[in-house]
């Protein structure tokens, strides 16, 4: 991002879209997360690094005029996903359909945002927010949990009776946060709702 950022001061470019993350925020608990909330305090490398670029791009925007979109992203899901919980369930049922393997205690919840909704909410967003430093969170202010997920999965791919195993603990990996709620009151005051709530989304990735 540094290197982007010098490369856009030394050629004169003025604007820049970052994709960051709900995972800056840290552990927040079940309350709804504005732009605002702080301190940000993220437990995973993943959510530093994007708090460091989004520091950068601050700065440089400040020191060099420049005009910045930052999008804090919910768990976004959709077509030609490469990873998630979504193809792993899926691509864990193909290799056992009477047994899903399931990180953490399956109570994990997190806002899930189709892709479509991703892109016209960034389209959204470059049109009507128009301050130096913009930063949006792009999600659903509704939640699921990982449990749920899996359900719409079997059901999705006609199985029953499949078995569903936890690995334990709250978390599914070190570094995972496991509940995450977004207030995305900046983005609606500015005309913007996602088509999809997190069900929604989950269902229409599947």
């Amino acid at each position: 991002t540094y290197n982007v950022l010098e490369a856009m001061r030394l050629n004169q470019i003025s604007k820049i879209v970052f994709a960051s993350s709900s995972t800056v925020y840290g552990e927040a608990g079940t309350k709804a997360v504005a732009e605002d909330y702080g301190p940000l305090l993220p437990i995973s490398l993943y959510g530093a690094s994007k708090l460091a670029c989004e520091g950068l791009i601050s700065a440089f925007c400040h020191l060099f005029d420049m005009q910045a979109w930052i999008f804090r992203f919910a768990n976004v899901v959709g077509a030609r996903a490469s990873h998630g919980v979504i193809f792993d369930f899926i691509n864990k049922l193909k290799q056992n359909p009477e047994e899903l393997e399931i990180l953490g205690d399956g109570t994990q919840e997190k806002p899930y945002l189709y892709v479509g909704d991703c892109i016209d909410g960034i389209l959204f967003g470059l049109e009507h927010s128009q301050e130096q430093v913009n930063v949006l969170n792009l999600g659903s202010d509704s939640s699921t949990n990982v449990t749920a997920i899996a359900s719409m999965v079997v059901e999705a791919v006609g199985l029953s009776g499949v078995k569903f195993s936890y690995t334990g603990g709250e978390r599914g990996w070190k570094g995972d946060v496991p509940q995450v709620r977004f207030d995305i009151t900046k983005m609606k005051n500015l005309g913007w709702k996602p088509r999809y709530n997190s069900d929604g989304a989950v269902r229409q990735a599947i």
